[in-house]
């Protein structure tokens, strides 16, 4: 996780929103990335096995997500000036919009990535292989979850003050910002899904060779 790298991103797919709404976005994002992160770090190794999915095709799926939410950002028209305030609050029938928008594509797979869950997936195996007792049933979850709780609160700081920056560039700037940060975040996609798809080649490799 990258947050203070994300903020162009989060700018950029948020551009039409008010200062209330990004608000609010970054708090529902901070505590879907707590709740995603953990049901991984927890959870996800059995969900995984028992649906017969593998990690490297969790990538080549995430960053086919990323692939094209990047391309619509790509190929989106630019934001205009609105006349409506900016000062105008959160409308009681938007919260469900704004509730799906900060989990998909903001929260999965943008700030919590196929490389993020599979850490927490990597993290929760090995915290029943850490030490006895109290150690492996108390304080080894318990550091854990505290590592995602203030990666989650990271994620709120940066995404909270975000519009700070929106301010500062302007009308053209914020058209350029963009711009280029749907080409890098197309990129990533792209550099997600080519990882993925080398773990399953290598995976096939692996299980071609042993029997020749």
């Amino acid at each position: 996780m990258n947050p203070p790298g994300l903020v162009p991103i989060f700018i950029s797919m948020t551009a039409r929103n008010t200062p209330q709404q990004r608000r609010y976005l970054a708090r529902r994002i901070a505590m879907y990335c707590a709740l995603l992160l953990l049901g991984s770090m927890f959870t996800g190794g059995y969900v995984l096995s028992f649906f017969g999915v593998s990690l490297p095709v969790v990538q080549l799926s995430g960053g086919l997500l990323i692939t094209f939410a990047a391309w619509r950002m790509l190929n989106d028209a630019p934001p205009e000036s609105s006349p409506t305030s900016t000062d105008q609050p959160i409308q009681a029938e938007n919260q469900d919009v704004l509730k799906q928008r900060a989990f998909y594509p903001l929260t999965f797979p943008l700030t919590v990535g196929p490389g993020s869950i599979s850490v927490a997936i990597t993290m929760g195996a090995s915290l029943t292989d850490t030490g006895k007792g109290i150690v492996k049933y108390a304080i080894s979850p318990l550091a854990g979850s505290c590592a995602v709780l203030v990666c989650s609160l990271l994620v709120y700081l940066c995404y909270r003050h975000a519009d700070k920056l929106l301010r500062y560039l302007g009308q053209t700037g914020s058209v350029v910002f963009l711009r280029l940060s749907a080409f890098i975040l197309l990129c990533l996609g792209v550099q997600i899904m080519w990882d993925g798809f080398g773990a399953l080649v290598t995976q096939l490799v692996q299980d071609v060779l042993p029997h020749k």
